[in-house]
């Protein structure tokens, strides 16, 4: 396990960064020691590069964190489609560098460049194409286009004071749900928290109707990151968090 400071440098992101992806749930820290040192591990670094490459590739953190936290999330095909990206504006970024040398032969008398040569390697056209190419993948793989679309239209707005609050938000959440643990899920003080849960997900990303949400209650068990992160809180909570939903939306019907 490596701490912060020296994530931050192999990484070559400030440690503020690190933090900030702390505090917004998109990069949290495999461990955390009791003097509060935060400690990343291999998986951390693997998720890490990712939130880089797509970074990189202009996708918001809010987008990067859907994409990342779904567990039909696949490496290697991101990786792929990736490189087929960065290839595109690698080659449009070797144009504009020769564009610049012709430029500067034609100052100093050597020739002359037509409007269009001039202008050539500012098409955006292709890398806009494999863009949206790639972006409709990401809906059509990482989830229902319309829940997409709102949790982008949502979220498009927020500072970075706005994701501190939210991840406020979950903190408590969370440890209210942790304090139910010592009763039944079906308690009620475990359903109030639950939909108290339900809630911060329709005010803050998308309208989580009850099938989606007994959805992510499995996703939580299924996906051993989910597990990870929520068992953080105390151990077993992600299988507690399942059943409660569980019982919530069958309540509901």
């Amino acid at each position: 396990m490596i701490k912060i400071n020296e994530a931050a440098k192999i990484a070559g992101v400030s440690v503020r960064t690190l933090h900030y992806y702390d505090k917004i749930g998109l990069l949290k820290p495999s461990q955390v020691a009791e003097n509060g040192y935060r400690l990343y591990g291999e998986t951390d670094f693997a998720r890490l590069q990712q939130i880089l490459f797509f970074k990189e590739l202009e996708f918001p953190l809010e987008a990067i964190k859907a994409i990342l936290d779904n567990p039909r999330f696949d490496r290697r095909k991101a990786l792929e489609a990736q490189k087929e990206l960065l290839t595109a504006k690698k080659s449009r970024l070797e144009s504009i560098i020769v564009s610049v040398d012709k430029t500067l032969h034609a100052i100093e008398g050597g020739s002359t460049m037509s409007k269009q040569e001039m202008f050539e390697p500012f098409d955006m056209k292709k890398i806009e194409e494999h863009q949206r190419k790639y972006e409709q993948e990401v809906k059509e793989r990482y989830g229902d286009s319309e829940t997409y679309a709102q949790s982008r239209s949502r979220t498009a707005g927020y500072k970075e004071d706005d994701w501190r609050r939210i991840q406020g938000e979950v903190d408590v959440i969370y440890k209210r749900i942790a304090d139910a643990m010592d009763g039944d899920a079906g308690s009620e003080e475990a359903q109030l928290a639950i939909d108290a849960w339900r809630q911060h997900i329709t005010d803050h990303y998308y309208e989580c109707t009850p099938e989606i949400f007994r959805g992510l209650g499995d996703m939580y068990v299924a996906d051993q990151r989910f597990t990870d992160n929520i068992d953080k809180y105390r151990t077993g909570l992600a299988a507690f968090m399942r059943d409660a939903m569980h019982i919530y939306c069958d309540r509901l019907n």
